[in-house]
């Protein structure tokens, strides 16, 4: 398996706020990973460590190469779309075309244009003239025609409606993702995209809290609806949290016992979102 990311005791502070703190963890090639966490958890922090863009302490290898010394042979394999546009709002979409063509070596200008050939984005348009919508559809252009290993989503559909959003990351697994390309994305629209993720890092106050495969994540943890009735046996075995649901007691467990969670109730894998939320509160109590 071919390790893209490694990161070892990756620290960076900004005053007396640190934003990572010695975090550790590995992103193998062909996988779609989640970054979550809540804000001014260290999510966009580590993506600028990963990008080059920001000093830290500690080690951290893209690619087998170093981010704060050979950012540019770095960014020779690495894509990025921010959940803000930076292209000029007077520049007009063939002419970002062609800067990219000769800014990046491995753009292939055709690709771009015969994905823009199907959205309402027009290569006349100036950018100042589309909706956020079509801003990223134009990002996402430029980006699935460039050749690269390692693609990295910050927020990448914020602000979209919910059309846009399906489709983006639709276009995302049906045009670019291969077994060849790694994806990392941060998102704080968990639900949408947990069905595509293979792996997840949860990290919290600089600090990761979760670093599984979403398969480890099956077999680790479990939820389980319970009866009123059964709600005190469920709460002697120790739950990650509980909560209420249609007159029921949903509990979830960390390697629980699957004899005695199956005498509880009904079981099934925990969303990412209500996973989230149990871990933060862990680690808060």
């Amino acid at each position: 398996m071919t390790t893209l990311v490694k990161a070892s005791g990756l620290s960076k502070s900004y005053g007396t706020v640190k934003a990572l703190d010695q975090a550790s963890f590995e992103i193998h090639q062909g996988r779609i990973v989640g970054l979550i966490g809540p804000n001014g958890a260290g999510k966009t922090t580590a993506l600028k460590a990963v990008l080059g863009l920001t000093s830290f302490e500690g080690k951290l290898e893209v690619l087998g190469l170093d981010p704060r010394r050979e950012r540019h042979r770095i960014m020779q394999d690495v894509c990025f779309i921010a959940d803000v546009a930076v292209l000029p709002k007077w520049l007009r979409v063939r002419k970002a075309l062609d800067l990219v063509d000769r800014l990046h070596p491995r753009f292939e200008r055709s690709r771009a244009e015969d994905f823009l050939s199907r959205t309402t984005v027009r290569m006349d348009s100036k950018i100042g003239q589309l909706s956020k919508g079509m801003v990223t559809q134009l990002h996402l252009a430029l980006v699935m025609a460039i050749e690269a290993r390692l693609l990295v989503l910050d927020e990448p559909t914020l602000g979209l409606d919910i059309l846009f959003r399906k489709e983006f990351y639709k276009t995302l697994l049906n045009d670019y993702f291969d077994e060849n390309r790694t994806i990392l994305v941060t998102t704080h629209q968990v639900e949408e995209i947990e069905n595509i993720l293979t792996d997840v890092i949860f990290i919290d106050r600089g600090r990761l809290v979760l670093d599984e495969s979403m398969d480890s994540i099956a077999d680790r943890f479990v939820e389980v609806s319970v009866k009123p009735d059964r709600a005190e046996a469920a709460r002697q075995l120790g739950p990650l949290s509980e909560q209420e649901m249609f007159g029921r007691r949903v509990f979830l467990f960390e390697n629980g016992n699957a004899e005695q969670l199956r005498d509880l109730g009904e079981m099934r894998t925990p969303g990412i979102a209500d996973l989230f939320v149990a871990k933060i509160k862990e680690r808060s109590a």
